[in-house]
């Protein structure tokens, strides 16, 4: 990949300048509007801090969930600015819109190493629209754009990649820390490089299997895409959920990663979906009729830990059953532990929101090599393609020369 700008850059003078920061911090929100998790918050902290200390005049964007192009109460940023400010030690002011005269003018009141909030982007639907007059409104409010959102980064949003079209633009310090533990993982990882990989659906995880499995020593399959790879061998895999249309891509990558892929050798099967649902385990292949698998089974856990006692490099997106349901946890809890028991003897990266949520849920945070703030950004990283709003940025450096 070409040279990322970075605020680190010697040349790049900050002080005094209206830098624009565009942050990932989509945080989750209660009913009320009060952050029920604030993991984002502080991977935000270390760029922010980095702008206030040289001087410049800090304007934070980003977006919240979905409001859909419209003004919803509890998904305002202010909630948001109030951890921030606790986190910083310092005042960060909630502005309540994200372009217009009055935020304007607020911008031109500032201080240097001041910190200002704008409104969720979201609420206008020029956001995802990658609307051209909407990012130029943005991009008047600044002198300086910095990318530290590698969250949204596979969004080709007004925010992400039209904003580095009008004014100077770099990369931030967890965006590039992103990048750099993600891409050294795949591109020069110890060996042996093992992925895992989970979730519901085949047709997400394509490319990232055909990407990696070229790459990786092995790849280890897990969640309820696992009954699509079954079907595709000829198992019976009673009411589990699989994908029909993606059988034969399924079979046609057990075919081309011989040996490299990894499939559990037995499952949790349940009578319905429910945590109180009746269970057994069954080798795989052998889900009676009407049940369904929600879990790999004990007989894949060893097998899997196995497989990862000599790892120097694993990499964890997805998990490998319903871990929402405590009856349906231990497979996912025990990998997790398995995987963060090798950090420090092998690089562990994990990503993706529930297996961020799963980590957590058996208080592993903070216990792996890299933690990757992004679900789709780190999936597309994965295979092989250039996130839009890092291309933006080195667009942007390459316009400047």
């Amino acid at each position: 990949m070409a040279k990322l700008p970075s605020i680190k850059d010697k040349n790049l003078e900050i002080a005094g300048k209206v830098v624009l920061v565009r942050t990932g911090m989509d945080v989750p929100l209660d009913e009320s509007g009060l952050v029920t998790d604030d993991s984002r918050i502080q991977e935000a902290v270390p760029t922010i801090q980095f702008l206030v200390k040289g001087g410049a005049k800090v304007v934070l964007l980003t977006h919240i969930n979905r409001p859909g192009g419209r003004v919803v109460e509890n998904k305002r940023v202010e909630a948001v600015a109030t951890k921030l400010s606790i986190m910083l030690k310092q005042d960060v002011k909630p502005l309540r819109d994200c372009v217009g005269s009055e935020v304007e003018s607020a911008i031109k009141g500032m201080k240097d190493g001041e910190i200002v909030f704008l409104e969720n982007l979201r609420f206008h639907p020029g956001e995802e629209a990658n609307d051209v007059v909407f990012a130029q409104q943005l991009a008047r409010l600044g002198e300086i754009y910095v990318n530290d959102a590698f969250s949204n980064s596979h969004r080709m949003h007004a925010s992400m990649v039209g904003i580095p079209r009008y004014i100077p633009s770099y990369a931030g310090l967890l965006l590039e820390k992103e990048i750099r533990a993600l891409t050294a993982a795949v591109e020069k990882p110890r060996r042996p490089l093992i992925v895992i990989i989970g979730g519901a659906k085949v047709s997400d995880k394509i490319g990232v299997i055909r990407n990696l499995g070229i790459k990786a020593d092995r790849l280890i399959i897990g969640g309820a895409m696992m009954f699509t790879f079954y079907r595709s061998k000829g198992f019976d895999v009673g009411s589990s959920k699989f994908e029909a249309d993606n059988v034969s891509i399924a079979d046609d990558l057990l075919n081309e990663f011989q040996g490299k892929i990894i499939l559990p050798v037995d499952v949790i099967a349940a009578d319905k979906f429910a945590n109180d649902a009746r269970t057994q385990v069954v080798a795989a292949g052998e889900i009676p009729k009407g049940w369904m698998g929600l879990d790999i089974g004990p007989e894949s856990v060893r097998r899997f830990m196995n497989e990862l006692s000599d790892a120097g490099t694993i990499i964890w997106n997805g998990p490998l059953g319903v871990f929402e349901f405590p009856s349906f946890a231990d497979g996912t809890a025990a990998i997790a532990k398995a995987v963060s028991g090798m950090t420090g003897r092998a690089t562990t990266i994990v990503g993706g929101g529930d297996t961020l949520s799963a980590v957590e849920k058996v208080g592993l945070k903070g216990k792996f090599s890299h933690v990757s703030t992004g679900g789709g950004a780190m999936l597309e990283l994965l295979e092989g393609k250039t996130l839009p709003g890092v291309a933006a940025l080195v667009e942007s450096l390459a316009s400047d020369d």
